[in-house]
């Protein structure tokens, strides 16, 4: 059955399924690329990767965004709820978006014990599937969202 937690975007979804893989291959279990996005499917609800593919891919584009939006995501890592406060079409880049958010609660951005640096507006620039190009050093966009 579906829960309709907002679903993270493809790239996100498609790192879980090589992450998954990765982990299951390291226990001795070798299971395919596409068996991998079948149960990442699952694990949201969907009957197969298609169907989940085709819900996000039916959603609308950042270009639907507007302030008051609210949205869902990770900044460095660290999952939000926000609201959208500003939004705006990079004309020198087609199809990303700068937004700035203000999250619904501040979150730490700092990954040391013996530090913290809370935030609760974040800004970046996105593109049409709601991820930054920026990345962190582990590979993972700095800002991922997703709406409805």
């Amino acid at each position: 059955m579906r829960d309709f937690t907002p679903l993270p975007n493809l790239s996100t979804l498609k790192d879980q399924a090589r992450r998954l893989r990765t982990r299951l291959e390291s226990s001795g279990e070798t299971i395919g690329h596409s068996k991998a996005l079948e149960l990442i499917a699952a694990q949201y609800g969907y009957n197969d990767w298609n169907t989940l593919y085709a819900a996000i891919g039916n959603r609308p584009g950042p270009e639907s965004l507007a302030p008051g939006s609210r949205v869902s995501g990770a900044y460095l890592g660290q999952p939000f709820t926000a609201k959208v406060v500003g939004i705006q079409a990079i004309t020198s880049a087609p199809g990303h978006f700068r937004v700035s958010l203000d999250l619904d609660e501040a979150i730490d951005v700092v990954t040391f014990d013996s530090f913290s640096a809370f935030r609760k507006r974040v800004n970046g620039v996105i593109g049409k599937h709601g991820t930054s190009s920026a990345r962190t050093s582990n590979g993972r966009p700095q800002l991922e969202i997703s709406w409805s």
